[in-house]
């Protein structure tokens, strides 16, 4: 269950970068460094969470289930 709750708070702390990048974008038209600083944590928490999921996955922390 604790793998659960840090694979959904990743997923939560990826959306609010993206939320952050989108509202940087719009506010400040002249200053991208925030923009590109907010999008560059999400691609690395992404490529972070996808790693987790491959090691979870591959230790039997996480099992797939069919539908």
């Amino acid at each position: 269950m604790l793998i659960k709750s840090v694979i959904f708070a990743l997923i939560l702390v990826i959306l609010f970068c993206l939320g952050s990048g989108l509202f940087y974008l719009v506010k400040a038209k002249d200053d991208s460094t925030h923009v590109v600083t907010a999008l560059t944590w999400r691609i690395g928490l992404s490529i972070a969470l996808f790693v987790l999921l491959l090691v979870a996955f591959s230790l039997g922390w996480i099992k797939p289930h069919g539908l």
